[in-house]
């Protein structure tokens, strides 16, 4: 993560960013949001690998990258809420929701309050090496711990550069998002309502032991339109070492949304 990325082009209140997408008007909007600690560049490479009909809107959470002088939320509530304002001028054409662990509940609990407020629902919900929001999560809180354990944490999980960890002032500035990140996923409780009418398609990494298969499996329960799991080779940050295979399924899923 690194908090002085600037990508070209802002919207939605700085809560989208990106390279500009060439081209007529989108006929598909996906919106991604990002893993704990990590922010906008995720998801680099992804509007050209999807095409100029698919309008890519990497979402900048405060707290790093282009809004790193934002203070980070700490709980989701009141995120979702933040966002679901700030999009709501973006919700024009058909748009789906792509998030990645942290933001796999991130993506779900806003198209829970996009629903609550009687806004346009999304086409799919994407979910990549995210826990189903009913279950428990087996590892043990972070948010709150030395900060040599949140560290190691992410090392382990591997979403903390190397050459970061190598400059302890840059690392100093980062660690109050982590630790914000760790408590949205571990103060989360999840409150039952209505499956989402939408589609759900999940990935899972075939080698993550944070969120193994099983534990992505029982998000076919939020879904009354269709449930699919993905299951591809890698850790917990497949998206990056399988991502052509993910953008892959992710291209074939929107293209009845661009019909």
């Amino acid at each position: 993560m690194n908090p002085t990325a600037t990508p070209r082009a802002r919207r939605a209140h700085d809560w989208i960013v990106g390279a500009p997408r060439r081209g007529g008007p989108p006929t598909v909007r996906l919106f991604c949001l990002p893993y704990a600690g990590g922010g906008s560049s995720a998801y680099a490479g992804w509007q050209e690998a999807l095409g100029g009909a698919v309008d890519v809107c990497p979402v900048e959470l405060p707290g790093r990258q282009t809004r790193w002088r934002d203070p980070a939320y700490t709980r989701v509530g009141p995120l979702v809420e933040a966002l679901a304002s700030a999009l709501t001028g973006e919700l024009d054409v058909p748009y789906a929701l792509f998030g990645h662990s942290m933001g796999g509940l991130v993506a779900f609990e806003l198209a829970r309050e996009l629903r609550r407020r009687g806004a346009g629902l999304p086409r799919v919900l994407f979910v990549a090496g995210a826990l189903a929001p009913q279950l428990r999560r087996a590892a043990p809180d972070i948010h709150d711990q030395p900060d040599r354990l949140v560290v190691e944490r992410l090392r382990r999980l591997g979403g903390l550069d190397e050459e970061i960890v190598a400059e302890p002032e840059l690392l100093e500035l980062l660690l109050p998002t982590i630790r914000a990140d760790f408590s949205i996923c571990e103060t989360y409780e999840h409150r039952p309502e209505p499956p989402l009418p939408c589609p759900v398609v999940a990935f899972a990494g075939d080698e993550d032991d944070e969120v193994p298969p099983e534990r992505v499996a029982p998000w076919r329960d939020h879904t009354a339109a269709g449930f699919t799991l993905h299951v591809l080779p890698g850790g917990h940050f497949f998206p990056r070492t399988a991502r052509a295979a993910l953008l892959t399924v992710v291209r074939a899923t929107l293209s009845p949304c661009r019909s």
